[in-house]
């Protein structure tokens, strides 16, 4: 067996698909972190991004999935799916929140985990898609598909999208992030393939 001597750049270095349906996730942020952690694109180690500022809380675990990029090809489904144009991509990883019932604390592992579904996000102009998931294997949190899972919990992780760049003083409609579209288990698939032809193209 070949064995890796060094740490693998969690983006660059661990293959986005563990095996079958399960995808690897890069755990970014848990939900009892004060602080919003984010990967240092050059050097692989998570660095603090800012503290959390307000109440929002993170309601599942958060990451990226590596071996993806949000460009043209993300844009492109974006801007066929909702009519818009002028839409860009990131220039991140696709991002992933993992659901699962168990309490893990810490951030900065890999995760096995299953796509359910997704929120198609804009932020500024940006396609920023937010990949639902749930943990391979998790005893509670079995839903095959996004759609068929309880309006509430999915309404709790929108509200945290949509409200976690808001400041308490200031005018909502200035956070500028839109959910255009909650989709299914199909959709998110999609969105992935799309987001490793960006990668492919730019990185490889």
């Amino acid at each position: 067996m070949k064995v890796n001597k060094y740490t693998a750049h969690p983006w660059h270095g661990i293959p986005s698909h563990a095996e079958n349906e399960t995808i690897n996730a890069f755990i970014e942020i848990v939900p009892t972190d004060t602080v919003k952690y984010e990967i240092d694109k050059e050097s692989g180690f998570l660095k603090l991004d800012r503290p959390q500022k307000f109440s929002n809380i993170i309601p599942a675990l958060y990451g990226f999935i590596p071996r993806t990029y949000c460009a043209k090809h993300v844009a492109a489904y974006c801007m066929k799916k909702t009519g818009y144009t002028n839409i860009v991509g990131d220039g991140d990883p696709i991002d992933i929140c993992v659901l699962t019932d168990k309490i893990i604390r810490n951030s900065n592992i890999i995760v096995p985990a299953i796509a359910i579904g997704g929120f198609r996000m804009i932020d500024r102009g940006e396609a920023d898609d937010k990949i639902i998931a749930v943990l391979n294997n998790d005893d509670v949190y079995q839903w095959k598909d996004l759609l068929d899972c309880p309006e509430g919990l999915v309404n709790r992780l929108k509200h945290y999208f949509l409200t976690y760049k808001q400041i308490p003083e200031g005018d909502p409609s200035d956070a500028l992030v839109e959910i255009s579209h909650v989709y299914g288990a199909k959709e998110a698939q999609e969105i992935i393939a799309a987001s490793q032809r960006d990668y492919a193209e730019n990185f490889q």
